[in-house]
């Protein structure tokens, strides 16, 4: 089975996954081991080439109701570092948030985990972009690695709408930037993030 969402930011990537990954206020996202990975089809002359792309140093905590916000930024991708020197009219973008997910997770329910043990939770996202608001849902495993830390990832396949992300405008011109003039109908997208206890909640 999967799921294909029609027009979250490519920031938003599996970062849409990754938001929902905290429940207590004690809870952290580690930024050293929490990413997205996304796989973009490049449709040129010489046929479909898959290019892997991520989204790095996802950091965020959730309030004591479960709610968790998480600003994604352009400096957060790869992308930066494929482009290098950035123009002047992109430049200033690499520290504004694209795009903020927020998402609310049951409290409570990781620290009940046994280490070894994994539950799957459908967990309903909000993201915003500028004046565009929109609301998925995306099921996510939970598997508790250690006594203080576990590990989150997408319990199905997911991609994104390529289409969509070349009909955004901010992200057509870094995809342009990155050589994409096309790409394919789908970007599949994968979590893989660590989650921490830093406290007691």
């Amino acid at each position: 089975m999967k799921r294909l969402f029609s027009s979250f930011p490519l920031m938003a990537l599996g970062a849409s996954a990754l938001l929902f990954a905290l429940p207590l206020a004690a809870w952290e996202l580690d930024p050293e081991r929490s990413r997205v990975s996304a796989t973009v089809m490049q449709i040129g002359p010489d046929g479909p080439v898959p290019r892997q792309h991520e989204v790095r140093r996802l950091s965020g905590s959730a309030d004591t109701d479960g709610t968790l916000q998480l600003p994604l930024r352009l400096n957060q991708s790869d992308v930066v570092e494929r482009l290098g020197p950035l123009p002047p009219w992109l430049a200033g973008i690499t520290e504004r948030p694209m795009a903020t997910l927020t998402t609310q997770f049951p409290p409570g329910r990781l620290d009940r985990l046994e280490v070894g043990d994994s539950l799957v939770e459908e967990l309903t996202m909000t993201v915003r972009s500028g004046n565009a608001v929109r609301e998925e849902s995306l099921p996510v495993r939970f598997t508790k690695t250690g006594r203080d830390q576990v590990q989150v990832t997408n319990a199905e396949r997911v991609a994104l709408d390529g289409q969509a992300l070349m009909a955004d405008p901010t992200l057509r011109s870094v995809l342009l930037l990155l050589g994409y003039e096309q790409i394919g109908d789908e970007v599949p997208v994968s979590l893989d993030a660590l989650l921490v206890k830093t406290g007691d909640s």
